[in-house]
């Protein structure tokens, strides 16, 4: 394994910076990081964080709607750095069903998150990208050797969310060119860890399979055959790939995802095993599966910031499904005796378009 180059966050001093998306999973590690160094945090959201009080990750917390321009102008107003990590997404059962919403919504914020930065004259602009914005055909065998980069071009995403993705990366790097804005963008790859979604339908495989394995009595569920594969990275890691991005001068889109890939039958013996419930038999249904194979190629992350993610998923998912157990627990003394052994396929939702647009639900 190659060395890891050193990295200490540079103090903040009460620098201010902005966070889109800053009460989401992925946000309000980055965000708590940040204050913890000295920064002053500025959260926009359009939801509260679930799991951590607004002091302990942010200066301050404005509840509001980033699709609206004016909103995020006033949370970018004076600030050193711009991170956006706000998107409306949730598992494959909440992006296959939720096709044109996610499409406006994600396209709308990504604009006005980008605008409002060069409004504000901020130095760094950080967007969250995805694995999903890659062709889909680099990706219909299980034994995937790993996504490059490039391999996003031709354009062909398996859905609608990765390719808005994709264009949001473009947008990016044409702001970067046509204005004093520095564009750093990493592509995640299934990032996961405590104090994040595990239930409801927008939680992504590893909380679903944590949840599944704390609370399966009989059999375990898993969409598909399961022998489509994947990386997971934790979430430490993924923060700490972002602030090495965000301070380098790495200036094209990298892949922020471990290598380490398994299948989702593997995947849910690990968590099972954690439960000795190893030998526990898995029902294989019908349910969206994503594509055949996907894993992180870190070439060029390792070549420019001369660092990868390193967590194994035997250290991340032990740590994450102690901590859903707690929830569940928790979950229990307050009366909810919903079956946590099952996934849902969320159906398709316009409440928030239309609560853009003042109007009543169509579906």
């Amino acid at each position: 394994m190659t060395e890891h180059k050193p990295f200490t966050l540079p103090p903040g001093e009460g620098a201010k910076v902005c966070i889109g998306g800053g009460a989401g999973f992925i946000g309000s590690h980055i965000a708590k990081r940040l204050k913890e160094n000295g920064y002053k945090v500025t959260v926009v959201d359009w939801k509260e964080n679930e799991f951590m009080k607004p002091d302990e990750f942010c200066d301050e917390f404005i509840l509001d709607d980033l699709r609206k321009l004016e909103v995020a102008v006033k949370a970018c107003k004076d600030c050193l750095q711009v991170y956006n990590l706000a998107a409306d997404m949730g598992g494959m059962g909440f992006i296959c069903s939720n096709e044109s919403v996610l499409s406006f919504n994600n396209t709308s914020i990504s604009m006005n998150m980008l605008e409002a930065a060069r409004r504000a004259k901020a130095k760094d602009f950080f967007y969250a990208s995805s694995a999903c914005v890659y062709n889909e055909a680099k990706q219909e065998d299980p034994e995937n050797p790993g996504l490059v980069e490039s391999d996003a071009w031709p354009a062909r995403p398996q859905d609608m969310y990765g390719l808005e993705k994709l264009y949001a990366e473009e947008m990016a790097l044409a702001y970067g060119r046509d204005f004093p804005l520095n564009i750093r963008i990493a592509r995640f790859h299934n990032i996961y860890g405590p104090r994040g979604t595990w239930k409801g339908g927008r939680e992504k495989a590893p909380a679903a399979f944590c949840r599944k394995a704390v609370t399966s009595e009989k059999e375990f569920e898993i969409w598909g055959d399961g022998k489509q594969t994947r990386s997971f990275t934790f979430i430490d890691d993924c923060v700490e790939g972002v602030l090495r991005l965000t301070f380098s001068d790495c200036d094209v889109p990298i892949n922020l995802g471990s290598t380490e890939m398994v299948s989702m039958n593997e995947f849910a013996k690990i968590a099972l095993t954690y439960k000795g419930k190893e030998d526990m038999p898995l029902k294989h249904i019908d349910g969206p599966m994503g594509v055949r194979g996907r894993n992180s190629n870190s070439k060029l992350i390792l070549e420019k910031l001369q660092w990868e993610p390193s967590i194994k998923i035997q250290e991340g998912l032990k740590k994450t499904i102690d901590w859903i157990e707690g929830e569940i627990e928790r979950e229990r003394k307050e009366g909810n005796k919903e079956d946590f052994s099952k996934s849902e396929v969320v159906k398709q939702v316009d409440d928030s378009l239309m609560t853009l647009g003042n109007e009543e639900s169509t579906v």
